[in-house]
């Protein structure tokens, strides 16, 4: 660490991690009900919908978090100055945590705009915005007043500003469903596949220009490449979204064959990654090496194949919305964003410790990684499983749902066991990082 706001990312990762942990609790739940019938008053009490959107907006919270965080910290090394209000990071957090918390509770009181992901009621939205003006501002002025920029630092702010943009999309209710659904897809898909990758790849140019000492300007020319192809298969790709919402049938077309694309640079950022830890030049602990390299791995499995797998409208026409989805889905927030985050936590906090070199003891680490995903690649893959009975049964056969659930329940309970391996190895990870220690001495030093 060489600038002392930088300390304002640790709050945030903690922050984030602490709701990593309750995001999995609910998503534990989730998979319970799909194999057991939870008796009506418990339902009552605390019914499925309640369930899930805390589960989705954890999601979105924890992981924005820690995008803040991380931002936090790279912005410094880049701009090489101080942030220029750390007090408003501060603040930012607070109300950002704040409106969390009071979007859960008030989804126990049926507090919600009912649509999946965007639930958070508007006066809520509105703190959303603020709380995301304060941190644009912050970042901005700082860049500016630096006036030292770097293709990192411009990919990273567009990434935000675009993110922030697109939930503007989400806020207003339009009384036509198709246009609400039209424009959610706005907000969905072109965060996950245009803001948070612009984003995820500038924090991972970042983390291998000080983890490796190659060269600014061969790390950044791969990123121009890596964006222009995001860009360019992420905005199409919308349009393979576009079912039953009377956009015109072309969109179908063009957003299977844009997103049939979407895996190229994802591999580009995959080979990327492996040449820079080749070339790498600096010492480092093995652990941030494999949370790195296992992100560029599952984030071109889950997102990439799993994606790919089915895109096409031949096949997404059938499997739309079904665990085929959820199972892609998964798979690809875990590689693509989860393990972003958190192999940016084991490199940032060491150093925030002030640690040597960055280097940390790395005893009981490994364990939480290798539990962990392979827990979730098993439960992707239990969730493809259950998604082709879905679809068959249900939108080729013509079954009813409740009655196609029933071959389903077998495989959504190999889920719910792996996803208590998930929680296991998550509890791992947060209880490593939150009590990382200097690495020991070497012998013969």
């Amino acid at each position: 660490m060489n600038f002392k706001s930088q300390r304002v990312a640790y709050p945030y990762f903690v922050v984030a991690l602490l709701l990593f942990a309750l995001q999995l609790v609910m998503g534990l739940y989730l998979a319970f009900n799909y194999f057991y019938t939870v008796p009506q008053a418990v339902v009552d009490v605390f019914p499925f919908s309640t369930a899930r959107a805390m589960h989705t907006n954890l999601l979105v919270l924890w992981l924005l978090l820690g995008f803040m965080g991380a931002t936090y910290y790279a912005i410094p090394e880049e701009t090489q100055s101080e942030l220029a209000w750390p007090k408003v990071a501060w603040a930012q957090l607070v109300l950002l945590t704040g409106t969390g918390v009071a979007a859960l509770v008030g989804f126990l009181f049926g507090w919600t705009q009912g649509r999946p992901l965007l639930e958070i009621p508007s006066a809520l939205d509105v703190l959303v915005v603020i709380g995301a003006l304060m941190f644009l501002a912050n970042v901005g002025v700082t860049i500016l007043k630096a006036r030292r920029f770097t293709a990192t630092q411009g990919t990273l702010l567009a990434g935000l500003v675009f993110l922030a943009v697109m939930y503007l999309f989400g806020m207003p209710f339009y009384e036509n469903l198709a246009i609400d659904w039209y424009y959610w897809w706005w907000v969905i898909h072109l965060w996950v596949e245009g803001a948070w990758e612009l984003v995820t790849a500038a924090l991972m140019a970042f983390m291998m220009i000080q983890l490796t000492g190659v060269d600014r300007k061969v790390v950044e020319k791969w990123l121009y490449v890596e964006l222009g192809l995001f860009l360019f298969t992420g905005l199409a790709g919308t349009g393979h979204h576009y079912y039953w919402i009377a956009a015109p049938k072309y969109w179908l077309w063009v957003g299977g064959a844009f997103s049939a694309l979407e895996p190229l640079p994802i591999a580009f950022m995959l080979i990327d990654t492996w040449r820079s830890m080749k070339d790498s030049k600096r010492p480092q602990p093995r652990l941030t090496w494999v949370y790195v390299i296992g992100m560029a791995v599952l984030h071109f499995v889950g997102a990439g194949l799993f994606g790919f797998a089915h895109t096409l409208p031949q096949i997404n026409y059938y499997t739309h919305g079904s665990q085929v989805t959820v199972s892609h889905g998964h798979l690809a927030f875990f590689g693509a964003y989860v393990l972003l985050n958190l192999s940016f936590f084991y490199f940032a906090i060491p150093r925030l410790k002030g640690f040597a070199d960055g280097r940390y003891d790395e005893r009981g680490g490994h364990w939480g990684f290798w539990l962990t995903s392979s827990a979730v690649v098993g439960m992707s893959l239990a969730m493809a499983v259950a998604g082709v009975l879905q679809t068959y049964l249900e939108r080729v056969q013509g079954q009813p749902y409740i009655v196609a659930q029933s071959p389903m329940r077998f495989w959504m309970l190999i889920v719910f066991l792996h996803g208590l391996l998930v929680l296991a190895g998550a509890l791992l990870i947060i209880k490593h990082l939150l009590t990382l220690r200097p690495a020991p001495a070497r012998s013969g030093a």
